[in-house]
């Protein structure tokens, strides 16, 4: 790692294990609140993480993560995201995503016909998941 008054230390890690670890000047996630950039020195914060991409930027290299909920803390120039799941953008496979993506679409029409909240919930965040991983996997 680099000057700790210069760079964060990013660490993406899920249930089954580390997804990311690198040195960034600038992190952008997407909290339940809205978009979030931290930078070298930022004030401590514990938030929650919505469905989206997290953007790892050091100079001019971006890596793009899809982070699938959870939470991110960061004190100390350390910012560690606990997240449900999350795929570099490299590991994305966009055919299954995309299987995804039709078979969420097809639980949400069902559960409307039978008015069934809670598959429909469910569905509606497979298919979250599923665009995320889309979008990130196409930039």
């Amino acid at each position: 790692m680099a000057d700790n008054q210069s760079v964060l230390s990013v660490s993406i890690v899920t249930p089954d294990g580390r997804v990311y670890e690198g040195d960034s000047d600038l992190l952008v996630v997407k909290t339940t609140i809205g978009e979030l950039g931290i930078m070298p020195n930022h004030v401590p914060l514990i938030a929650s993480l919505e469905v989206d991409e997290t953007r790892v930027k050091l100079g001019d290299h971006e890596d793009e993560i899809a982070v699938n909920g959870g939470f991110i803390e960061f004190s100390d120039n350390v910012a560690t995201i606990v997240a449900d799941s999350a795929e570099r953008q490299d590991d994305i496979d966009v055919d299954r995503a995309q299987s995804a993506r039709q078979r969420a679409e097809e639980t949400i029409k069902k559960a409307q016909e039978s008015h069934d909240p809670d598959t429909l919930a469910r569905a509606e965040v497979a298919l979250r998941r599923a665009i995320n991983r889309i979008n990130v996997a196409n930039h």
